[in-house]
């Protein structure tokens, strides 16, 4: 699952559908929003379960501004997710799971996939100048998105069958330049989602439920060149 600010609204949309219909991943990898929703699932929240603490969720749950490399020192949002996942550690997970992350000091994607999973998916989801970086093993850690958008730096190339929830950017140089495309892959665009951040919480309830009533179409839907593109 991709990066894309707030975008783990529809990337949990899209993930309740797959369990509705019993389509369990074997393997899980994202960036930021992506690796909030992949790596919660691998960690034993189901997705039900995490749509609900969405669904529920409130600025001031992870507003918790401080002095540093950037406006929230996000202790607020590692809290809520050591008291939402069953699991915390990689190795606990009911599947194998990896977070990408952009290391600070090599200014390189990074792969986690062990050690704690709380951890991983924090530093991935560290956006630039709105969380502080996030500290793991003596490295300073931020948004996975920052060079790895589509969140498959974690996915094996030997993976023979991997489906790909790639959140749309509305830049059009950016539509052009970061759809992936791998041997066996299947890309689902979902068009036409609302779009959320802190002070629009609202609309990322709304892009929950456009992604889940997306999804159900997009799963009907013929496959062309591996991607298969549903309006929302």
């Amino acid at each position: 699952m991709s990066s894309g600010f707030f975008s783990f609204f529809a990337h949990t949309g899209f993930l309740t559908v797959l369990e509705d219909e019993g389509l369990a991943p074997s393997r899980v990898s994202g960036s930021s929003a992506g690796a909030l929703v992949t790596g919660s699932w691998a960690a034993g929240l189901d997705a039900p379960d995490l749509a609900r603490a969405l669904v529920e969720l409130e600025r001031r749950d992870f507003w918790d501004p401080g002095v540093g490399a950037g406006f929230l020192r996000g202790r607020l949002f590692r809290e809520r997710l050591e008291r939402l996942l069953p699991q915390r550690s990689f190795s606990r997970c009911r599947v194998p799971a990896a977070v990408s992350v952009f290391d600070v000091g090599t200014r390189r994607t990074h792969v986690l996939a062990e050690g704690e999973v709380t951890a991983a998916i924090h530093a991935s989801c560290a956006v630039p100048m709105l969380f502080h970086p996030v500290r793991i093993g003596g490295r300073a850690y931020l948004d996975g998105g920052i060079l790895d958008r589509p969140g498959l730096a974690g996915m094996p190339r030997e993976e023979p069958r991997v489906l790909f929830h790639h959140i749309a950017s509305k830049s059009a140089w950016r539509r052009k330049l970061e759809m992936p495309r791998r041997p066996g892959m299947v890309t689902v665009v979902l068009e036409g989602l609302p779009r959320s951040g802190p002070f629009k919480l609202d609309a990322g309830r709304a892009a929950f439920a456009a992604a889940r009533e997306a999804t159900k179409r997009a799963l009907d839907r013929p496959i062309d060149q591996g991607t298969v593109v549903v309006s929302a």
